[in-house]
This record gives C-alpha cells, sequence and structure tokens, in this order.
C-alpha cells in the first residue's frame, strides 16, 4: 500500500501545516457568536468604585439584596467596628506667651522720676507684687491688673485700679479675705493696711498710699521680652524701660475659612511640640477679626486666630516662638458604627452604599446614612442594615 499523503481539501490546511497522526480541524465549522450583556430599561443604576475594583448594577427597585458584580482585582475587606468616634482640625501653630490680642508685647511705662538703677534682663519671670525694676534704689512694684496706674491711691479713692489693688493685697497675703473684699473697688482702712504690710515687704517708707509711680499695673505675671533703657539712664514719666508678655503659655493657630465654623473656646487640644512630646491644652479664645498674613484685602486668603491654653504648661518648658502641631478635637460621638470611607459608594439621585461580603451567601448592597467623618483617619459613622464584624468592600491599599 502507498504512504503517500493524500491532497488536503480545498479550504484544509495543507500538509505542510499538520503533522502526521494530529487531526486537522474544520475550520468551516462556523464559531459560537459572544454573547452581548445589555442593560436594559430605564432605570438601571451602575455604581463604579473610583479604584476601579467594583462594578454594581442594581435595579432601583431593589431591596438593595441584589448580588454585585465584583471583581476582587483590587479590592480587600474592612471590618465594620463599633466604638467613639470624633472630629478634629489640624494645623500648625506656635508657642509663646500671651500678651496683647495681636500678639505684641505689652509696654512697661514709668511714672516715676530719677534714674534707673536695675532693669530685669530678657526672659527675666516677675510675679504679682514683686519689684519690676528700681529708680533711684527704690523698687517699683508689679500689681497684676488691667487698668494703668495713671493717679496715686489713697484711702476714699474708688475706681478699677482699685479693685485690682484689693485683688493682689488678698492673693499675695497680705490681708485675710474676711478683712478685705478681694472685688471690692474701695479704698478703705484694710486696703490701706494691707498696702502698709506690701511697702514693709519691699523695704520702703510704710505709708499706707501708693504715689504715682510706686507701682506698674498689668496683666501678670510679666515675662521679660526686652529691656528698652538701660541702668544709670534717666527715668522720666512716660518712658518706658522694657517690654513683656505674660508668663502664661499659649499657641496661636490661624484658622482658615473652612475651619472657623467648626472650631469653638472649649474644644481639647493635643500639641506636638518641637521635640514630638504631646501635651493636653485647650481652646480658650478665638479673635474676631479676620487678617491676612500679605496684608491684601483678600477675604478668602483671610484666617482667624485660635488662642489655646496649655493644661500643663511646665511640659513647654522655656520654648518660645517655637513651631508646634495641634490637633484640635472638634466634636464626637461614643458609640458608632465604623467604616472606612472608601467603601462608600454613591447612588445616582444621591445616598451612599457599601458592599458587604457574607461569608455564607452572596455580596450584597447596603444603603447607609452618613454621620460624623473623621478627615484624619479616613473613616465615617455609618447607620443602616450594618452590625459590628460586618466585612465591607474597600479599594486595596
Amino acid at each position: 500500500m502507498s504512504t503517500e499523503a493524500k491532497e488536503a481539501p480545498s479550504g484544509s490546511p495543507g500538509a505542510e501545516d499538520t503533522a502526521p497522526g494530529v487531526p486537522v480541524p474544520d475550520r468551516r465549522k462556523p464559531r459560537p457568536r459572544r454573547r452581548r450583556k445589555v442593560l436594559a430599561g430605564t432605570g438601571v443604576l451602575v455604581l463604579l468604585v473610583a479604584a476601579g475594583a467594583v462594578v454594581a448594577v442594581m435595579d432601583p427597585f431593589d431591596d438593595g439584596s441584589a448580588r454585585p458584580t465584583s471583581s476582587n482585582v483590587g479590592t480587600s475587606l474592612a471590618a465594620v467596628r463599633e466604638g467613639s468616634l470624633s472630629t478634629q482640625v489640624t494645623q500648625s501653630g506656635t508657642l509663646s506667651y500671651a500678651a496683647y490680642g495681636d500678639g505684641s508685647p505689652f509696654a512697661v511705662i514709668n511714672q516715676a522720676e530719677g534714674t534707673y538703677t536695675w532693669i530685669p534682663g530678657e526672659g527675666r519671670e516677675i510675679d504679682c507684687g514683686r519689684t519690676l525694676y528700681r529708680v533711684d534704689e527704690k523698687p517699683v512694684v508689679l500689681i497684676c491688673g488691667g487698668t494703668p496706674a495713671y493717679r496715686a491711691l489713697s484711702q476714699g479713692d474708688e475706681g478699677r485700679e482699685v479693685r485690682a489693688l484689693n485683688t493682689n493685697l488678698v492673693k499675695l497675703g497680705y490681708a485675710e479675705r474676711s478683712e478685705l473684699d478681694p472685688d471690692s473697688d474701695y479704698y478703705g482702712s484694710e486696703t490701706a493696711e494691707a498696702v502698709t504690710e506690701l511697702q514693709d515687704a519691699l523695704g520702703v517708707d510704710q505709708t499706707g498710699t501708693l504715689a504715682l509711680g510706686d507701682a506698674v499695673f498689668l496683666p501678670g505675671p510679666l515675662r521679660v521680652t526686652k529691656a528698652t533703657a538701660k541702668a544709670g539712664t534717666r527715668a522720666a514719666p512716660g518712658s518706658q524701660p522694657a517690654q513683656a508678655t505674660t508668663a502664661r503659655r499659649q499657641v496661636t493657630v490661624e484658622l482658615d475659612p473652612g475651619q472657623q465654623s467648626q472650631v469653638k473656646v472649649g474644644d481639647r487640644v493635643e500639641i506636638t511640640l518641637p521635640d514630638n512630646r504631646t501635651t493636653p491644652g485647650r481652646v480658650s479664645r478665638i479673635g474676631t477679626v479676620a487678617r491676612s498674613a500679605d496684608d491684601k484685602e483678600d477675604s478668602s486668603a483671610a484666617t482667624i486666630p485660635a488662642y489655646i491654653t496649655l493644661d500643663r504648661p511646665k511640659d513647654a518648658g522655656k520654648l518660645d516662638a517655637a513651631p508646634v502641631q495641634v490637633q484640635i478635637t472638634t466634636d464626637g460621638v461614643e458609640k458608632a458604627l465604623i467604616v472606612p470611607v472608601t467603601a462608600l459608594m454613591g447612588k445616582a439621585g444621591g445616598g451612599y452604599v457599601v458592599e458587604v461580603a457574607d461569608p455564607a451567601g452572596p455580596r450584597r448592597l447596603v444603603p447607609v446614612t452618613l454621620g460624623m467623618f473623621d478627615n484624619d483617619t479616613g473613616l465615617v459613622q455609618v447607620s443602616g442594615d450594618l452590625a459590628a464584624g460586618d466585612q465591607v468592600v474597600v479599594p486595596a491599599s
């Protein structure tokens, strides 16, 4: 028998394309048609996750149990958890000492005649009732109060500076509260007696009166920031021997327009110091006048200063004009269902769903209502047909 190969039929591969014993495919058979997916109807909703990992097709009349068409590529699961959630404003700030509202220092104004014989140096802290500087070796005492000295004070006088004097005398122990009302604005015999005790402690004549120039009234205790006069120079009424701030530690933060409505007095603050230690504080005051760093009239760039008081001022040491980071907690809930923000998928017409991976069944889309956001951690409070421990689909990190 001849072993010569038969001629290949028309339309079939030639002998040169086949090997002995290998069946020749019939290419004349029609290929099966691919099925095209068609989204029919006018009410079909298509949800796309930004990461491109999940595509959900859901009928608007469905109860949310429809199984989404999902791709596991580029996704992972995150557990729904129950716990506390808070919102924060994170901002840079400056740690310094409190002074005037705009940050400028207090001017120490002298009213005594003579020669400066001692002026405190930069960084020196002066307590209420202590010597602030000396003129002709006579101490000029610091009385902590907001009304500047403008007259001599003696028995029978009344005024705000008298109230400050009475408050100081009681706090410093020169009079008992039962003897002298610290809130009284009257200079009575009890005040005169307490002033005599103060003058005795200072080593000056015990007159029971305060001459103009015997004291400087400023908010204090004070911290000297600059000596503007030198010992040996003339001390004239109205001259300025020094500048100062209070000794109270303070952090100033400039809030941008988007943060101003969130922060309020009393909000808790965590302050990160330059050495990465943290210390707590509170928002004590919020400015009322917007200001721009470049002095341009651009309302969108204007900021409002917020002032933060440290709960433990000793943590800050002697740092001044130091950059710090602050995290202001503006709101919080004690018990919330929490999911990552990246688990949210938007619905056409508004609202959100999350995709829940049930261990014993198909994945399902669950409509959720949003609550509080924590932008720093990327978490959000949700409510809906969810429970702690449920697994929701999120883009893979």
